[in-house]
């Protein structure tokens, strides 16, 4: 039972730390929804859309992203084995992976990385769909939001931690690094970064624009 087992290098000494949001920062669009419809296909998409739209009308009232973003996981991922679903997140990231990162984000990794520093990918998407692209990237850390799977190695549709997004970014942070973590730099692209970039000697806010 539990969550993937962690996506972590150890920190050296004196290494500066850098956090890059994943999807809009990184990536031109949200990678989880690409991965649901992807996997889904087009018929099984749309009925899972229609059967969605209590929970849709929910978040229009509350604007509750986690509760959203779970009600998804239950529709089009529940019961799905742990190796299945890592075994498609790696086909969905060959697919796409070429398509989706931003040119100058990924530059901008790379620089860092050039410069010895440490890179972690903080993300408010489900860990396992995005590890591909982590592990591809040559990302120090990863941390998202883990699903939960049951005694059969199977997505119960329920996550180990809050939603990781605003503050439980940095909580996420300070529970690898430290209470008195200072990042190095941090990108981000949403209201869901502030507080993360807020931590940061060199916050990017919408840094990288370009497309393609």
């Amino acid at each position: 039972m539990g969550s993937a087992a962690p996506f972590r290098q150890p920190l050296r000494k004196d290494q500066a730390i850098v956090a890059f949001d994943f999807d809009g920062t990184l990536t031109i669009r949200d990678s989880f929804t690409e991965f649901l419809r992807w996997r889904a296909g087009p018929g099984a998409w749309a009925l899972g859309l229609v059967r969605m739209a209590p929970a849709v009308a929910t978040y229009a009232r509350d604007r509750d992203r986690g509760r959203i973003k779970a009600a998804s996981v239950r529709e089009f991922l529940r019961g799905v084995d742990r190796a299945t679903l890592e075994a498609d997140a790696e086909r969905f990231a060959d697919r796409i992976w070429d398509r989706i990162l931003r040119p100058a984000a990924r530059s901008c990794w790379t620089a860092c990385g050039d410069k010895g520093a440490h890179r972690v990918s903080v993300t408010a998407s489900p860990e396992t769909p995005v590890a591909p692209f982590a592990r591809r990237l040559g990302a120090d850390a990863l941390l998202g939001t883990p699903l939960v799977f049951d005694g059969d190695d199977r997505v119960t549709g329920a996550f180990a931690s809050p939603n990781c997004r605003g503050e439980e970014k940095v909580r996420r942070l300070q529970a690898v690094y430290g209470e008195g973590l200072r990042l190095a730099a941090a990108y981000g692209d949403t209201s869901g970064d502030t507080e993360m970039l807020a931590i940061a000697d060199e916050p990017g806010f919408r840094v990288f624009t370009e497309r393609r």
